[in-house]
């Protein structure tokens, strides 16, 4: 089934939640569930940034019930408290769309002394994820949709280095950590079935596009890619589609991922794709899953 937003019907009363909601991905996410008249709630770090967004958002579709709350992913703190103050003002979540990431920065801990991509990609995300699981559960037909990259490809789960306790490689560690949004996605829909819970997980990735993710390039690369970027990349507003297929498509399921269907999965239409065989390890899901209930010091409770 091709997807096309403009036939989506209307959503009107349900609640969103986008990470990560004030630029690139994030933004044009938000922009589209808006069109639907989904209520997002815009978890964002820095609120100037996150306020700046909203206002273009409403330029552009003015009708859209916005609401900026603070969460900063290199905090597990301000992730409980996020999570705490949501539930505390709103009794439904349709949707979780795990979409902030940063990509290849120079080594950095997160204040929990996570490797920053593990931590905001991955660990902050399971925590969030398993906090609002209460609230999903009791919202007929919500989804939680995470966001992988074509990182995974490559990325191996090092359980002797998650968080480069033993050296730092910044591609490794991206892949590591997108790898991990994957494997959790697989695992959280095998628990649910298994707890007979209705929640959808489901997960994306947006191929190539060029946005504030690259600022940690070289600048060297950025220039040189500069030519390139028509043939291997797509605009924000294009890759941001298979994040909103998972979460809006009537026919998505629980364990569908979604990306671009053009060349190695760069750019082009949205739809239904496979990721590489080692995320399907349930092995490596499920001790990683026992890992980060440990680091997150909170028991996953399906």
């Amino acid at each position: 089934m091709r997807f096309n937003l403009e036939n989506i019907p209307s959503q009107k009363g349900k609640i969103a939640i986008v990470t990560g909601a004030n630029s690139g991905l994030g933004k044009e996410i938000t922009i589209g569930l808006a069109k639907k008249e989904i209520k997002v709630i815009m978890a964002c770090r820095n609120q100037s940034k996150a306020e700046s967004a909203k206002a273009e958002v409403l330029s552009k579709v003015n009708n859209a019930d916005l609401e900026v709350m603070i969460l900063d992913l290199s905090s597990l703190s301000s992730v409980r408290n996020f999570a705490s103050a949501f539930g505390k003002k709103y009794k439904r979540l349709d949707l979780l769309i795990e979409n902030a990431g940063i990509m290849v920065p120079p080594l950095s801990k997160t204040e929990d002394g996570f490797e920053s991509q593990m931590g905001v990609n991955y660990f902050s995300h399971f925590l969030l994820t398993n906090l609002l699981y209460p609230l999903l559960n009791k919202t007929k037909g919500s989804r939680i949709a995470t966001t992988s990259s074509l990182a995974h490809e490559s990325g191996r789960i090092d359980f002797d280095n998650l968080n480069a306790e033993k050296g730092y490689s910044k591609m490794g560690a991206y892949g590591q950590s997108k790898l991990a949004c994957l494997l959790f996605a697989y695992e959280l829909k095998r628990r649910l079935e298994k707890a007979g819970s209705n929640v959808i997980a489901v997960s994306s990735h947006p191929g190539v596009s060029k946005t504030n993710l690259f600022a940690n390039f070289p600048k060297i690369a950025q220039i040189l890619m500069v030519p390139l970027l028509p043939i291997f990349t797509h605009s924000p507003k294009h890759a941001a589609l298979p994040t909103l297929y998972a979460a809006l498509s009537a026919d998505a399921e629980s364990g569908d991922y979604y990306g671009p269907t053009g060349f190695n999965g760069m750019k082009g239409k949205p739809g239904k794709v496979k990721s590489k065989p080692h995320s399907y390890d349930e092995k490596v899901a499920s001790e990683l899953w026992d890992v980060s209930e440990k680091l997150t010091g909170e028991k996953f409770i399906l």
